[in-house]
């Protein structure tokens, strides 16, 4: 097979017009050669560092979606379904994403549970970090979220460390705000990486310290704009990732839109693309042909270096994605899932009250970490209860691995003025995590959860709505997080449900992508889990009433 087109070579910067010979998926030839073929060939993109869980796609049908972009491999932490399910979670990812062949590289999550703070439905210690470790399918020691470990020299933390060292593997970062001698220590402990930058200051003190900086732009958390600048003086030690792509982003594009928007800025056409395509292969050591003689024929054919708009896709010499359809099929398997809690009355969400004051959960658009605030109760009948005209709303979080109480709290920025949304997606453990206008609403929307054994809900009690739109749910039934449907089917689903929680009044750009962070207690500042509200600064629960 042969493919003509203007070839993009990163390594020594230039582009000449030529032919790439493919024999057996390998590149056999890659020869200049005057032609009138306007496209350009190039290697194909890489996502530095994502959950595929939270495309709620499993991660063969992630693959359908993501060669459509011109993306070939991610550098993948199984860090979710670890939470649920332990190390056989892990290696459901795995074999699941053999049956494709996007090339996936998955890596050992380091922190199940994430903390002792809260309840996930699995451990993996040192000792299963080392049989993951010795595993050829794990590339990497994932993101160490667990910093202050680090910083206080938990032996645990460092005992997992050391095997990824054993084993000369790559060691992920994720210390978002630890600057001067705490950063210090943490890349001295052997951490390699951050994908938690969300300042230009930040980021610079890092790649100075030797660090390298992957920006970020998913869903939620979006540090492009803060940090793309860093870029022309470092793209040597600089990835792109999503680390949390919802489907309906995922259906619209990927890395593929981090290097438009990066050139679009004026940037170094070479320098984007060795971040976007380059930089990870030598990083994590992957097996990824980078468009040169001898290697594997993984490569994409773009219509021009601007918007970088994806014609085709080849791995291993096989066309699996054309002017923007996939040619990767559905394939089946076998589901799993660790769903143990029982349905909840409304006095569950009740939260008698004397207070005046409380601390509320302030989300910020575009972002993981959150602010704490101090708000005046709304009390009825001695119970706190949501302010829809304050926007301080009533959340709360339960334990889907055993039958708990309600943890409560409350939360600003929703915006929403009907109803209740939920999910079964909340990092790191996955319980569940909802908010709602009123108490009867918090549990009409966890209860629909419980009864799918996992998804993500809107519901409403409106008389001027119908039946049917009264409530509305994506099931999750692998694990409660991903679904077992092809990608569109669960993109157009989840547009559905976006706007549902929209109508209700919610003003965020991805409110279930945000509320899925809500409970991440390892991102400051204020954070809800199961057992109860948490100051992700201090790393201490703290109490909800402040008079």
């Amino acid at each position: 097979m042969k493919i003509k087109g203007n070839i993009v070579d990163i390594k020594n910067r230039r582009i000449y017009k030529g032919e790439v010979s493919i024999i057996e998926g390998k590149i056999t030839a890659i020869q200049a050669q005057d032609h009138d073929v306007e496209n350009y060939i190039m290697p194909g993109f890489i996502d530095a560092h994502i959950h595929i869980e939270s495309s709620m796609l499993v991660p063969s049908e992630f693959a359908r979606i993501a060669v459509t972009h011109g993306t070939v491999a991610t550098v993948s932490d199984p860090h979710e379904i670890a939470n649920v399910l332990g190390i056989e979670g892990v290696n459901f990812m795995i074999e699941n994403g053999k049956q494709s062949p996007f090339k996936f590289n998955f890596g050992a999550p380091s922190c199940v549970p994430a903390t002792t703070f809260e309840s996930a439905g699995a451990v993996i210690d040192s000792e299963g970090i080392k049989e993951l470790m010795a595993n050829p399918d794990i590339k990497y020691l994932a993101e160490l979220m667990n910093y202050p470990g680090v910083l206080f020299d938990d032996p645990e933390v460092l005992k997992k460390i050391a095997w990824a060292k054993h084993y000369q593997k790559p060691v992920d970062g994720h210390a978002p705000g630890v600057l001067g001698d705490d950063i210090t220590k943490y890349i001295n402990a052997g951490i390699s990486t951050d994908h938690e930058c969300f300042t230009y200051e930040e980021g610079l003190e890092k790649l100075n310290k030797g660090m390298k900086i992957l920006i970020r732009e998913g869903s939620a958390a979006k540090n492009f704009e803060a940090l793309i600048d860093l870029l022309p003086e470092h793209f040597e030690n600089i990835m792109f990732c999503s680390d949390d792509k919802h489907p309906d982003d995922l259906m619209i594009g990927h890395i593929n839109t981090l290097c438009a928007r990066a050139v679009a800025k004026g940037m170094d056409v070479f320098q984007v693309l060795q971040a976007a395509c380059v930089n990870p292969v030598k990083h994590y050591n992957l097996e990824l042909g980078q468009l040169e003689i001898g290697d594997a024929a993984d490569f994409i054919v773009v219509e021009n270096l601007t918007d970088f708009k994806v014609l085709e896709t080849y791995i291993d010499g096989h066309l699996v994605s054309e002017h923007g359809v996939s040619k990767l099929k559905s394939l089946p398997f076998e589901n799993l899932n660790n769903f143990n809690t029982s349905e909840k009355e409304v006095s569950a969400f009740r939260l008698p009250s004397e207070a005046k004051h409380i601390r509320v959960i302030e989300a910020m658009e575009g972002q993981l970490v959150t602010n704490q605030l101090i708000e005046k109760t709304t009390i009825k009948n001695g119970n706190l209860i949501s302010n829809t005209a304050t926007d301080v709303l009533k959340m709360a979080v339960v334990n889907r691995y055993n039958d708990d109480a309600p943890a409560l709290g409350f939360i600003k920025n929703f915006g929403l003025k009907e109803g209740a949304i939920a999910s079964s997606v909340g990092h790191d453990s996955h319980n569940i995590v909802a908010v709602g206008v009123s108490d009867e609403m918090l549990c009409k929307a966890v209860n629909l959860i419980i009864k799918n054994k996992g998804g993500i809900c809107a519901v409403n009690s409106s008389e001027d709505l119908s039946a049917e739109k009264m409530e509305k749910i994506v099931p999750l039934p692998v694990a409660g997080i991903m679904s077992d449907k092809d990608g569109a089917t669960i993109g157009r689903q989840y547009a559905d449900l976006d706007r549902m929680a929209k109508q209700l009044g919610s003003s965020l750009n991805a409110p279930y992508m945000t509320l899925s962070f809500m409970a991440l207690l390892v991102i400051p500042s204020l954070k809800l889990s199961d057992k109860g509200l948490f100051d992700g600064k201090a790393f201490e629960f703290v109490s909800l009433e402040v008079d």
